[in-house]
């Protein structure tokens, strides 16, 4: 998924998806949109999905995503959705 740069919307949801989010994914840099819910992903949310710098929507609810929230989420300027219930 990391060479996917180009890529300005990912929408697995809904997919029945297993193992944990890949750190690579913070490659994708001009991805606005990410969207993994409502599958069986588990671990933790990668601390490096905070250097996607174009992200706008992250929603991750409906998963088995455990831990804490990445302090540096909070940092991401340009995020304006975030969902991570049901987890």
């Amino acid at each position: 998924l990391g060479l996917l740069t180009k890529l300005n919307w990912l929408d697995l949801s809904s997919n029945s998806l297993t193992g944990t989010i890949p750190s690579q994914i913070a490659m994708m840099s001009n991805l606005a949109g990410l969207y993994l819910y409502d599958n069986s992903l588990t671990g933790t949310i990668p601390s490096q999905i905070a250097l996607m710098s174009n992200l706008a929507e992250l929603y991750l609810f409906g998963n088995s995503l455990t831990g804490t929230i990445p302090s540096q989420i909070a940092m991401m300027s340009n995020l304006t959705w975030l969902d991570l219930s049901v987890n």
